[in-house]
């Protein structure tokens, strides 16, 4: 993994680069777009502060083409994740308001528990 440094930027160089260390709140879910293309959506879960003053963020995270069957087959709820990606907003329009939501693209995915807690061996 190439560290990146605020020394290396130069003239109009913009970084979009997001660095996740977390838990998945649920299974992987396997989705595939209208195209046909897979792709596999983990609800990661970060936590920062201790006791009472401890405050969970949640991350949607999109992993494609052959990690995203891989992430559906050995991860599971609770499983411990490292997730490097890009930010990527989506707009749409439903009953005439207009949202907007932010998600992780997953470009690096490591699992950080021991293999004989993952599923589908």
């Amino acid at each position: 993994m190439k560290s990146l440094s605020v020394e290396s930027l130069k003239g109009d160089s913009l970084v979009n680069d997001v660095v996740l260390l977390g838990r998945l709140g649920q299974d992987p879910e396997l989705k595939r777009t209208a195209a046909g293309k897979e792709f596999c959506v983990l609800s990661v879960a970060t936590s920062i502060g201790k006791g009472d003053q401890k405050k969970t963020e949640w991350h949607r995270v999109e992993v494609w083409s052959a990690a995203a069957q891989t992430c559906e087959r050995y991860l599971k709820k609770g499983a411990r994740v490292f997730v490097r990606g890009r930010l990527k907003s989506n707009e749409w329009e439903k009953d005439g308001t207009k949202r907007k939501d932010w998600r992780v693209v997953a470009y690096d995915v490591r699992f950080l528990d021991r293999e004989e807690g993952s599923r589908g061996r």
